[in-house]
Parts: structure tokens; C-alpha cells; sequence
């Protein structure tokens, strides 16, 4: 027989052969999509309820290794925890100006080194000191012959021997004279003339030499050196280095907004150093009132005594700050809170058929060894506080 072939067919026998053929690939296609798609939806399903934790139930002697806590409203004092930075205390420090002009000829201490108020620190070849030592002597003179003829004249004036407009006249030069001297003395004083080069002058002695001094203006440590042998100074405006009594310091706290209504003046702190685990103990005196743009906090100024020295300015410190207003919330034990897969927190409260549930919850600050719970647990729940590690491997089989 002849074999024909589908070119060999007629046009119209050929369009019908093709529509079929186009039929029957469609529904083929559509029965693979639709198999696909149960397939797939089948094993969502079967995924989904993989995921879902079940709730575990023990037999009676698990269950004595299982101990519980009864949710309860506590009052507390709450513990904020935050992070500062150690600062001076301003109301014990100061920045050492020049108080008079010229080149810097001898530093005669270091930073770190202890100094007591009017403790030489620099010294210096200033034209201003030897021009306040002039001044006053010269001042000295001034006075002591103004008053010398004055006396006279108090003397001649009860003998006629002067009007009374010469005794007069003779008693405010000398008054005048004696004003000059005592200022002259207090331009010596700020300027930190010693007592005893300001004897020498008084007395008439010789000033070998004529050199200003910087001094210490309080008790304390040398925290900063900001001048150079050589350095040429101007009055009033060099600093050349700031003291600091570090006996007592501040500490700059950050609080967080949330944690901003716990905190109060007056609150006690705990300043940990790293060092040993010591904790050093503070007084919140201050809360700012702006907030800082970059971080977003506030800080909380802690005044800590420092008698051995072991805080240092820019030191970063762990600061607990403990409110002395009292709060009521839900507390449960720390050992309660365990972690899931995504490492958010949940208990395990028991259920009414003997069977112990996830329940997450929402943690708040700690409080010794006990969390502050503001969401996930309820007044009457009992939940696990030994043992939840075991309920959870339990879990996961």
C-alpha cells in the first residue's frame, strides 16, 4: 500500500489532525501543572506543620525534675544599665591661663604629677613681672614720703606754720599715693608673686632676679601640659595646663528614652571598670535636658568618689543606675526565659491538661536575677524555672 504521510493528507484532513493534536498536548499539560501544584501544596502543608511547636507532655517521674513559678504582680526598684564615659568633675578642675606675656624659659612639672594650690609649675621671662615688681616698688616710695609729708603738715598746720588748704592737699596726695601702692601689691598677688620675693621688695631688699612663675591655682593633678620651653605666652588668653582634683569625678551615663522615666536625681549608680569586677558607687545629680542628636539618649551625670584613682578621664565604664521610685510589674526568674530558632524569648507555662506550651514574651530590663516581663504573661501563670532545657530537647525530637 502506499504510506501516506500527514503531507500527503488533504488540507482540511490536516488542520483536523493538528486541532486534536493541540487538544490533546494542552490537557496533558495541564494534568503535570495540576499534579505539580498538589505536589508542592502537600508539602507546604507538611513543612508548616513541622514548624509548628507542639506542646510537650511528660510522664510523672519527668515531671519531678520540673519545677514551677506562679506569675505574680511585685513591686520593684527598677536597674537601668547603660554605658559612660569618665569626665572631670568641672567644679574641681581648671584650665591655667598666662597671666602675664613672654617666652616660656622652664617647665617644672608633668602631667600625672600631684600639685598643691600655688605650687610653682612654669616658669617664665616676662617683661609684665619685672614691670609689676617696678610698679610696686616704686609705689612703696611713693606712699612712704607722701605720708612722711603729710605728717609734717598735720604737724605745721596745729603751729601755723601751713594753711589749711597745703594740709589738705598734703593728706589725700599721701592717700592717693598709699591707693597706688595697694594696688600695685594686688597686680603682684594675681600674678602670683611669692610671699617672699614680695617681702624682699617691702623691705628694700635687691630682687636678683626678676622671673615670673605660674602656680597651681587649686590642689590636685596635673591631667594636661599645653605649652613648650620656648612658647611664647600671651596674658589672659595661653592656656598652659589644666589641673584637676580626681578625687572625685563624673560620669557621663547614656540613657535610652524608654529607660529615661526609671531615672531620677538622686538615684543611686554602680560603676563597673572592668578591672576585677569592682563596682564603685555614684550618685545621679544631674539629667540633661536635651538629647544627644547622635546617639539619641540623654545623659545622666553620676558623681563617684575616686580616693584610689582608678577612674580616668575618657574611660569607658558598665553604669547600673538604681531607682529609688518603686514600680509594680510582672517579674519572672532570669532562668525562665529561653530562646527559639530566631532567638526570641519565651517561657513554658503549664497548660490545663497537664501539657507545657511555648509563650513568648516581651523582656524588659533586669532586676537582679529576675526579668521585668511587660507583655506575654499573665497573673496566675505558672510557668518552668528548672528544667525548660529538657522540655525544649523534648520538643525538638
Amino acid at each position: 500500500m502506499k504510506n501516506k504521510s500527514l503531507y500527503g493528507m488533504p488540507a482540511a484532513q490536516r488542520r483536523g489532525t493538528s486541532a486534536r493534536a493541540l487538544v490533546v498536548a494542552a490537557m496533558m499539560l495541564a494534568t503535570v501543572v495540576l499534579s505539580t501544584g498538589c505536589s508542592h501544596q502537600a508539602d507546604d502543608n507538611a513543612q508548616a506543620a513541622a514548624v509548628t511547636a507542639r506542646n510537650v507532655t511528660l510522664t510523672a517521674e519527668q515531671r519531678q525534675s520540673i519545677h514551677l513559678y506562679t506569675v505574680a504582680p511585685s513591686t520593684f526598684h527598677q536597674t537601668v544599665e547603660s554605658i559612660g564615659a569618665v569626665d572631670f568633675d568641672n567644679d574641681q578642675a581648671t584650665s591655667v591661663l598666662a597671666a602675664f606675656s613672654g617666652p616660656v624659659s622652664r617647665l617644672l612639672v608633668s602631667p600625672g604629677e600631684r600639685v598643691k594650690k600655688g605650687d610653682p609649675m612654669a616658669i617664665v621671662d616676662s617683661p609684665d613681672f619685672a614691670a609689676a615688681i617696678g610698679t610696686y616698688s616704686k609705689a612703696l616710695v611713693t606712699a612712704k614720703n607722701a605720708r612722711r609729708l603729710a605728717d609734717v603738715d598735720k604737724d605745721l598746720v596745729q603751729h601755723n606754720g601751713v594753711s589749711q588748704r597745703e594740709y589738705e592737699q598734703s593728706q589725700t596726695d599721701a592717700a592717693s599715693a598709699e591707693a597706688d601702692r595697694d594696688a600695685a601689691l594686688q597686680a603682684l598677688v594675681s600674678l602670683s608673686v611669692d610671699a617672699q620675693t614680695i617681702k624682699d621688695i617691702q623691705a628694700g631688699r635687691l630682687v636678683s632676679r626678676i622671673q615670673g612663675v605660674i602656680r597651681s591655682p587649686i590642689t590636685g593633678t596635673v591631667v594636661e601640659k599645653l605649652i613648650t620651653p620656648g612658647e611664647l605666652l600671651q596674658a589672659g588668653t595661653t592656656p598652659c595646663f589644666t589641673v584637676a582634683d580626681l578625687s572625685r569625678v563624673w560620669v557621663m551615663a547614656q540613657i535610652s528614652a524608654s529607660d529615661l522615666a526609671s531615672v531620677s536625681t538622686g538615684d543611686t549608680a554602680d560603676v563597673e571598670t572592668g578591672v576585677d569586677g569592682q563596682k564603685i558607687s555614684g550618685t545621679v545629680d544631674n539629667i540633661s535636658a536635651v538629647v544627644n542628636p547622635d546617639t539619641r539618649a540623654v545623659i545622666a551625670r553620676v558623681v563617684v568618689e575616686n580616693p584610689k584613682g582608678l577612674l580616668k578621664k575618657q574611660m569607658y565604664v558598665r553604669v547600673q543606675i538604681h531607682a529609688k521610685q518603686a514600680s509594680t510589674g510582672m517579674l519572672v526568674p532570669v532562668s525562665a526565659v529561653l530562646r527559639d530558632d530566631e532567638n526570641l524569648p519565651f517561657v513554658y507555662a503549664a497548660q490545663h491538661d497537664g501539657s507545657f506550651a511555648r509563650q513568648h514574651v516581651t523582656l524588659g530590663s533586669r532586676t537582679g536575677d529576675q526579668y521585668i516581663i511587660p507583655d506575654g504573661v499573665n497573673a496566675g501563670d505558672q510557668i518552668v524555672v528548672d528544667g525548660g532545657i529538657f522540655i525544649q530537647f523534648m520538643q525538638n525530637q
